[in-house]
């Protein structure tokens, strides 16, 4: 089955973010900002791609969408990053309304749109468990009757981590998080014209039949200086330092090297 993941990489969409602007110009100015891109390329790097290129499933593709304006400077420093993933590929858009560019790639990218897939998105500051393809398969077989039955079907692995990193290392504290976008999956049936994007995430459990898994851990969400959902005033969430058996639980189950992540947040 055709597994597709959606990822936007400070793409300009009218529409999309909580942090609002008053033009598309002032938008634009906000995403490309350089303090900004440099801290999304080093989550990109360290947090956001180990996990998809340790995937125990290789099979997947993932888009990583762009906006047409993004300095080439930044697309090589993609390009370069994404050289060792070939799942992935970038795509350029102009500025639209967020879904229904989204829902338009998720289309386009079905090699035959009779026969259902999975889809997912992934933040560009997020981990998802190196199980996740593999679990999402495993999932739509032991609900075979249920998927049989529904346009779509989400399969929803709700708890793992919010975490800060730095130069200093990561630190960080278990959640559990009902339908947030990271390690969450969409069954599409075939001939269905919906995608994972028609849907609010947080609210796709008013539209469909959800399946849960509360173990074990599978996402690593990281609180930053631009989260878009923690511009505006949130309640803190109190991190602690991982321990030498936490760090290698990263490693091992989310590809994050925490050596790693110290020498990239490192560079001046």
């Amino acid at each position: 089955m055709q597994v597709i993941g959606l990822c936007r990489f400070s793409y300009p969409a009218y529409g999309g973010f909580q942090v609002e602007h008053e033009t598309l110009k002032e938008r634009i100015r906000y995403l490309y900002d350089h303090d900004r891109l440099e801290e999304r390329f080093r989550l990109f790097e360290t947090i956001a791609l180990p996990c998809l290129k340790n995937q125990t499933d290789q099979d997947f593709e993932l888009i990583i969408v762009i906006g047409d304006s993004l300095p080439k400077e930044h697309v090589d420093r993609l390009q370069d990053q994404i050289s060792d993933l070939p799942q992935a590929r970038l795509v350029a858009e102009p500025p639209r309304r967020q879904r229904e560019v989204m829902k338009e790639l998720l289309q386009k990218a079905r090699r035959d749109p009779s026969r259902p897939c999975l889809q997912f998105r992934h933040d560009d500051d997020d981990a998802i468990s190196v199980k996740f393809i593999e679990k999402l398969r495993t999932a739509t077989q032991d609900c075979q009757g249920l998927l049989k039955r529904h346009q779509a079907v989400t399969f929803d692995f709700n708890s793992g981590y919010v975490a800060e990193v730095g130069k200093h290392g990561i630190s960080a504290t278990p959640i559990h998080r009902p339908y947030d976008v990271a390690s969450l999956g969409m069954h599409i049936a075939g001939g269905s014209k919906l995608t994972i994007m028609n849907f609010a995430h947080n609210k796709i459990v008013k539209f469909m039949p959800t399946v849960t898994f509360s173990k074990p851990p599978m996402f690593v969400r990281t609180h930053n200086s631009y989260n878009d959902s923690r511009q505006k005033a949130v309640k803190a969430v109190p991190v602690e330092p991982l321990t030498p058996d936490q760090q290698e639980h990263f490693r091992t189950d989310f590809g994050i090297d925490i050596n790693h992540v110290r020498r990239v947040f490192s560079n001046p």
